[in-house]
């Protein structure tokens, strides 16, 4: 079985929206990771319903699937990165998170997604882990509504320096939650390397009950920088392969977000590198 490759629009945020999905469909992609901004399909602007609508019928033209990604820098704050978080001390603030995912689990509705991804955010300074878990229950409880009424999945993903930043963090808000059925996983396989006690392809092996979307690109141990696929130390075949093994079906999406000046050359030879693995050849 062959894997299904997508590339993140938070690497191509040069590129106006219907440029950039036209590249991806002309490279063979099968997919697109869509982060929600202001530089595509900004959540936030007037007529987003009508704008959502434009382009599913893009997508559909040009076949290609989606996910729904939010983790768009400054959307919400323009002066702190990922602000508000669904840790802020201000509930208000929080709230506002809240209703960003809720936009995006409709918005993922009106795509036909295959998910909508989503993290926890920073422990604010001062904020113990208790409390900080308690606010990221509490506020995933709507979302997980909304998600649960829309039959699309909410994928958080373990995200390093954050709250939740491992496997194991990912299974305590599970636990905490009570293990509903709408709530699964984003792997990142580069956050794996940096952090993960496991392979990269023993994450996937493990989180594979769980796993709704994937993200990928090479990374170093222990320091959290998205790589070009050869530029940092994960050995892709084995992870390919256990995706395959374990029969997952969702998109696997190249995350370079801090390389859209690069972003068209990068996109034609991350899928080249991935084609030929997938394949069972060698990397190019």
């Amino acid at each position: 079985m062959s894997l299904r490759f997508g590339y993140g629009t938070n690497g191509l945020t040069d590129l106006r929206l219907d440029d950039a999905l036209e590249l991806l469909a002309d490279l063979g992609y099968e997919g697109v990771g869509l982060t929600l901004d202001h530089m595509h399909l900004d959540p936030l602007a007037p007529e987003l319903a009508t704008r959502t609508r434009r382009v599913a019928d893009r997508l559909q033209r040009l076949g290609l699937g989606v996910t729904v990604e939010t983790g768009a820098r400054y959307v919400l704050d323009p002066r702190h990165k990922h602000g508000p978080s669904l840790l802020d001390p201000d509930p208000d603030r929080r709230a506002a998170r809240v209703r960003l995912l809720t936009t995006a689990v409709h918005v993922a509705a009106d795509l036909g997604a295959h998910a909508v991804h989503c993290f926890s955010g920073v422990v604010p300074e001062g904020t113990d882990a208790d409390t900080a878990w308690k606010r990221l229950e509490e506020s995933f409880d709507p979302v997980l509504d909304a998600a649960a009424d829309s039959g699309i999945p909410l994928a958080v993903e373990p995200e390093p320096g954050h709250l939740l930043a491992t496997l194991a963090d990912f299974h305590h808000l599970r636990g905490l939650l009570g293990d509903p059925e709408p709530l699964g996983l984003t792997l990142d396989i580069g956050h794996c390397q940096c952090l993960e006690p496991a392979s990269p392809e023993d994450c996937v092996i493990d989180a594979a009950p769980w796993l709704r979307h994937v993200q990928i690109e090479d990374m170093r141990r222990g320091v959290h920088e998205h790589l070009p696929f050869g530029d940092g130390e994960i050995d892709f075949p084995p992870v390919l392969e256990a995706l395959r093994a374990t029969g997952y079906q969702g998109l696997t999406v190249v995350e370079l977000p801090r390389h859209s000046h690069a972003g068209p050359d990068l996109a034609e030879r991350s899928l080249r590198f991935l084609r030929s693995l997938d394949a069972g050849g060698t990397s190019c």
